[in-house]
């Protein structure tokens, strides 16, 4: 005996839709009447309702394999319980490891909707002696110190997000961790035609809707755990058919790897899209660009489409199967596949989709000018090769898929080795400071403004000055003054486009007086643990200096009764004079006690820092927090807290083992006993407070004690930009 299943969900006239369901039910059966014999809900797993299919695809759950089997397994493992100490943005970690033992590994963690390619835009904190995060010592659920899944790490296969609106699976390069949020497909042998196939497979309209069956629902907006992808059958393959689909699976793979050389801090990296597309203005460019962009995403549709059609064969679905999975049962199809996550936790939310777009889409003129500029900072900065601009450009040669992600992206400027270089190379265009430190300071010989002007020159030859006047005209519309910009909304663009997945960390840090009329830009992969001093006693002090001769110089000349307009003039000089004092007192405060340790992550090692940044409230708000949480004893994993607080962070490491393994005092404090468990030495193997004195600096300790007690900084005034001679 059947039973009778009524659905108007997506008819506008409820009403009208179950009453000829009711009175013309050969007109309405298959789109609003179902007539289903329930016992064959139970050939698919966990038997939901699933009455709006036919009995034949219910029938697939038994008639095909499952996704794990012959050798493919779906993988997930756990959580780190504490993504801050161990996670970082791919671009915020040093380029070199302190330890050879210890190296920051791209991670999976899951990110938003996103089939075939999505870069691996984090990294995680890797100890390859003991196979697992360092300190990390497992949890109360889990007491094993090794992840999950750990001999299934750094093998290529796929990675899908496991809380997304939509199912999306991509490539997973080898030489990744995955995560909990990221699970991973692996195949026999890590054979590369094998994980295309069953890519695009996994990918294809026919296996989503077996997935989205499961769940009882005709739309994918749920958690898609490990155990629903191994469950979900898929079809066999034959040698010419998995060829077929491996080929367009690594074309869509490609066309999508090819839009994101676009992506400034993306592995793919080449240019901005200002300098990829063609055209004698702007304007031009970024309608070349978006018609580019337009035409690949149409390129991405046929191949989907392709293989949708193959998998509906290869799955033996009917045409009145495949029109109830494409097109949904009434006027309104199903939504699948939006690039969001609408449905889930605002705590899923945070964590996995990304905050920012790269702005090379749906972008816009202002946008794509943006771009260009944050290129020709890292031009200025020595980040970025500019020779691949100028002269005739060469796309760098397409990787393969499953290789090894690079340190570096093709685009930036590099040695032999793929490493960043310390110097230009002979012959290079332009010049950059080797020590990372620039100035907004017109007539500096490194000023930022002046080193960004000489990327045009260098790029648009005798149109430069035309390309200078559109960008800031688009930027800056009211003044059409770059120099303005750059000084008062490039940081928080830069800040925006590093941010992703809860990071935030950007790599060009400005510090400023308060009303923003003077700034020092440093590039944080150049800093060194003199870096501060070396703006204190190059940079800030001559600039006091120059400005207080300036001061002296206008008094003088204006005699003793000077006119109102030189009365203004003395203000204003006299005001900018204070700040710049102010300035080298902060300077001078925090030098001392300042290291460069981005191991720790951006915010962390511009925590102290949080007093210099007075022009960005919000910033500075995120920076005194994390300081206050440090000073307050959070953090003690970090180079921060042992270098600030020794007689705090080692106490604790002889309580902690997972302390004292970060900071090089397992064999010190801790032994292991027979039983194999760990315990603290009655008696360490040196005194705790010996360990104290040698890591304690009487300048750290002196310079710390006037940060804490120094008085609260003044926050911004109104930003008024001036030109010393």
């Amino acid at each position: 005996m059947k039973t009778v299943f009524l659905r108007a969900v997506e008819a506008d006239d409820k009403a009208a839709a179950l009453r000829t369901a009711i009175t013309d039910p050969a007109a309405a059966l298959g789109r609003i009447r179902f007539d289903v014999d329930t016992e064959s809900f139970e050939l698919v797993p966990g038997a939901p309702f699933s009455y709006w299919v036919s009995e034949k695809i219910r029938r697939l759950f038994v008639d095909l394999q499952p996704l794990e089997s012959s050798g493919t397994v779906a993988r997930r493992t756990n959580g780190t319980t504490d993504d801050g100490r161990w996670i970082r943005a791919a671009w915020e970690v040093p380029f070199h490891s302190e330890r050879d033992d210890w190296s920051w590994v791209p991670h999976l963690k899951g990110g938003s909707f996103s089939t075939y390619y999505s870069d691996v835009h984090l990294v995680i904190h890797w100890d390859r002696l003991r196979l697992t995060y360092p300190g990390y010592l497992g949890t109360v659920h889990r007491p094993d110190v090794r992840p999950a899944s750990l001999q299934y790490f750094f093998r290529p296969g796929l990675t899908w997000p496991r809380r997304t609106n939509g199912l999306s699976f991509r490539l997973m390069p080898s030489g990744c961790i995955f995560g909990d949020k990221g699970p991973a497909v692996f195949v026999s042998n890590d054979a590369p035609d094998n994980l295309l196939a069953i890519c695009a497979v996994v990918n294809s309209a026919a296996y989503c809707s077996l997935v989205a069956l499961q769940l009882a629902r005709t739309e994918l907006a749920q958690s898609f755990e490990a155990g629903l992808i191994q469950q979900t059958p898929v079809p066999y393959l034959s040698e010419e058919e998995l060829a077929g689909l491996s080929r367009l699976s690594h074309q869509a793979w490609s066309l999508k790897h090819k839009l994101d050389t676009r992506t400034e801090n993306s592995h793919a990296f080449v240019l901005p899209p200002l300098l990829q597309a063609t055209g004698e203005s702007v304007a031009a460019r970024t309608n070349n660009w978006v018609e580019h962009v337009r035409s690949t995403e149409a390129g991405l549709a046929a191949i989907q489409a392709l293989i949708d059609v193959r998998c509906f064969d290869l799955y033996g679905i009917h045409e009145e199967d495949r029109r109830t999975i494409t097109q949904g049962f009434g006027a309104q199809a199903p939504e699948i596949a939006e690039a969001e996550t609408e449905n889930d936790t605002e705590e899923e939310t945070a964590s996995d989709i990304d905050e920012n777009d790269d702005g090379g889409g749906n972008a816009d003129a202002m946008s794509l000018a943006a771009g260009f500029v944050s290129w020709a900072v890292g031009v200025a900065f020595g980040r970025f090769d500019m020779r691949l601009a100028i002269d005739a450009p060469v796309q760098p040669q397409e990787p393969d898929p499953f290789e090894p992600l690079p340190v570096c992206s093709p685009g930036m400027l590099t040695g032999d080795h793929g490493l960043p270089v310390a110097n230009q190379p002979e012959g290079y265009p332009i010049a950059f400071p080797g020590n990372g430190i620039l100035v907004d300071d017109r007539g500096h010989r490194h000023d930022l403004a002046t080193a960004v002007r000489s990327v045009f020159d260098e790029v648009f030859k005798p149109n430069a000055d035309t390309w200078w006047n559109q960008v800031a005209a688009l930027l800056d519309p009211k003044n059409h003054d770059l120099r303005q910009w750059m000084a008062s909304s490039f940081f928080e663009y830069h800040l925006k486009r590093y941010s992703k997945s809860r990071r935030k960390a950007p790599i060009y840090w400005q510090l400023a007086v308060p009303s923003g009329q003077y700034s020092v830009w440093l590039y944080s992969h150049r800093l060194t643990r003199d870096s501060l001093f070396q703006v204190q006693n190059d940079v800030v002090i001559p600039k006091l200096a120059h400005e207080e001769r300036q001061l002296i110089s206008l008094v003088q000349t204006t005699g003793s009764n000077p006119s109102a307009k030189e009365r203004t003039e003395i203000a204003e000089q006299e005001a900018f004079v204070g700040e710049l004092r102010s300035l080298v007192e902060e300077v001078k405060r925090v030098a001392p006690l300042w290291q460069s340790a981005l191991d720790d992550g951006v915010v962390l090692t511009m925590a102290p820092l949080w007093r210099l940044v007075p022009q960005h409230r919000s910033w500075q708000k995120e920076l005194k927090g994390r300081w206050d949480e440090l000073a307050s004893g959070k953090y003690g994993w970090s180079h921060a807290a042992m270098h600030l607080w020794p007689e705090r962070v080692i106490p604790k490491c002889a309580t902690d083992r997972s302390l004292a393994i970060t900071h090089g005092l397992e064999d010190v404090l801790w032994a292991e006993g027979d039983d194999g468990k760990w315990k603290p030495r009655p008696t360490p193997k040196r005194p705790v407070d010996e360990l104290v004195r040698e890591r304690t600096s009487v300048a750290v300790k002196a310079a710390l004690k006037e940060l804490t007690e120094a008085s609260a900084p003044s926050g911004p005034k109104e930003r008024t930009r001036r030109s010393s001679p």
